[in-house]
């Protein structure tokens, strides 16, 4: 019986890894005699789609590559100003020596009057700024460009075949999703509402995992509203450090929830079952910088993530980490506090032990521990494997000094976790009179900026042909759930939680795949304009 379970994972394992390899052209095979649907009820998707310029041109991404398409096909203003924002956005990506000759390069390029490329709508004042700091010039002519974009242009742009196509995008969207979508690989883990395995979209190739609640599971422990609470912070989320939602979508028995795969495991993983115990240091300040960054988009959206702790904290196949399991995850709008405890033991704050009001501090404290933990392979109040009552952790916690014994800990290391952990939420570093966490001297060879933008190369990377993850056998089987019926309010519930593609992720994974490209003839299918589509240029096939 033991060969065949050690057989059933070696397949399970080699079916995951041979699915990661992607074979591009015989995805394009696949897709050859693929068209984009025509859109049924225009008057209905055009409500629904909206004529907000910040959401049609920027955020969403198919969108922002339609628009810009437009513009490089159209008058010579319009091309110079899509031409611009590109350069502008190359020179904010760059080093100092490089962004200095960059700027001059793209003023005398785009901001005199001789030039062929000259952005003629910007004004006066916009021009002296021009001769002030870097920073500031840049910002003003980004905005001065917005601006003119949000007016004639974008008339324009919404009555060409340009947006047409963007509709017809937006059409493919809407469709169903359902188990049919993707292949199913190995199970990646468990938890108390179901099971995590590995999928793939069977259109694009592109690898995620699916988070499945059992739905008779979820109504005997009442987690319904814990789910739906998840899945909607997830969907307003868009980040390169935190785990995002693809897809959320139901079939007869589990409510799923399609994410990022992150391949490389968890740090809790990489701390205690790599080699030697703890991370080695230019890891930890690398992977601190993007969880740092991955917990201020959080707050920038008044959420706290309450579950901060490196188990939580997942590598994708590149090396990059982001935060997972949101779970415990709450927003607190126009400056609410909460007093619940909510958390896990060796990581709260004291002032979720004391269950005194709080609000985003909490998480600052809870990356001390982790950062503590990832270099000394303990927690600041708990040695590894050590016995102990959940009542003396927070005792320590509350009374007891942070201790630095490891010899790995260095003054700057040192110094960021002590302010962290503070024991007066203001104090804390990222609290109300704490500083921002980036400009500590523990980042000093950090670049944030390339770093949020994902150009800063990992120092670990995971090797493709391991799987950092239990074998499907030696995960811990769940227990049948009998005697709970299903009604037409939970029906209505698990309805509306399935609400199929998530927009900013899916249109990525179009354009990652290159379904985008393959697809984006503007003359295929119709554009639904009455007259032709003047452009300075042909569209080249």
């Amino acid at each position: 019986m033991g060969d065949l379970v050690g057989l059933d994972n070696l397949v399970a394992n080699t079916a995951y890894l041979k699915a990661q390899q992607i074979d591009r052209n015989e995805l394009r095979k696949q897709r050859l005699y693929l068209t984009l649907p025509k859109i049924k009820k225009h008057s209905a998707l055009m409500e629904e789609v909206g004529i907000k310029y910040e959401s049609l041109c920027e955020e969403q991404p198919i969108g922002k590559k339609l628009f810009q398409q437009f513009l490089l096909n159209s008058q010579n203003l319009y091309a110079a100003t899509a031409e611009f924002l590109e350069e502008l956005n190359d020179w904010s990506l760059g080093d100092d020596e490089s962004r200095k000759n960059a700027r001059h390069r793209i003023l005398a390029k785009f901001c005199h009057p001789e030039s062929m490329s000259f952005l003629s709508f910007l004004s006066r004042e916009t021009h002296r700024m021009c001769n002030e700091s870097d920073k500031k010039c840049m910002d003003q002519l980004r905005e001065a460009t917005r601006d003119f974009l949000q007016g004639k242009p974008f008339s324009e742009y919404l009555k060409s075949p340009f947006f047409y196509k963007f509709l017809q995008w937006k059409e493919f969207e809407k469709q169903q999703i359902t188990d049919r979508y993707f292949y199913e690989f190995r199970m990646l883990g468990k938890g108390g509402f179901g099971e995590v395995c590995a999928v793939q979209v069977k259109l694009t190739g592109k690898m995620y995992a699916c988070k499945k609640l059992d739905k008779t599971r979820l109504k005997k422990k009442g987690g319904e509203r814990l789910a739906l609470l998840e899945k909607e912070i997830l969907e307003k989320v868009n980040s390169l450090f935190i785990v995002n939602l693809a897809y959320a979508y139901q079939n007869n028995t589990h409510l799923c929830l399609v994410m990022d795969l992150m391949t490389g495991g968890d740090l809790k993983f990489h701390i205690y079952e790599l080699g030697k115990r703890g991370i080695r240091m230019e890891r930890v300040v690398y992977y601190t910088a993007q969880i740092t960054t991955g917990i201020l988009h959080l707050h920038s959206m008044d959420i706290v993530y309450r579950d901060m702790k490196p188990e939580n904290v997942l590598l994708d196949g590149k090396g990059q980490c982001r935060l997972s399991d949101l779970g415990l995850a709450v927003e607190l709008p126009n400056g609410k506090l909460i007093c619940q405890k909510a958390g896990t033991t060796g990581y709260m704050a004291p002032e979720v032990l004391k269950q005194e009001y709080y609000r985003t501090s909490v998480d600052w404290w809870s990356l001390g521990c982790s950062i503590y933990e990832m270099v000394a392979a303990r927690l600041p109040f708990k040695d590894f494997r050590e016995k102990v009552q959940n009542e003396e952790v927070t005792r320590r916690t509350l009374e007891e000094d942070c201790k630095f014994e490891h010899k790995c800990f260095d003054a700057p290391t040192k110094d960021i976790i002590g302010r962290f952990l503070k024991r007066k939420a203001e104090h804390r570093l990222g609290g109300r009179l704490g500083g921002d966490p980036r400009s500590h001297v523990f980042f000093k060879n950090i670049n944030f900026n390339r770093l949020e933008n994902g150009l800063l190369d990992p120092p670990w990377v995971p090797k493709p042909n391991v799987i950092y993850a239990k074998d499907p056998g030696e995960l811990r089987a769940t227990s049948e759930v009998k005697d709970i019926k299903i009604n037409a309010k939970d029906k209505t519930f698990f309805q509306e939680f399935s609400t199929g593609a998530v927009s900013i992720q899916w249109q990525k994974e179009i354009i990652e795949s290159g379904l985008f490209d393959e697809l984006n003839d503007p003359r295929l299918n119709g554009h639904g304009c009455k007259e032709g589509w003047k452009s300075r240029m042909c569209i080249i096939l």
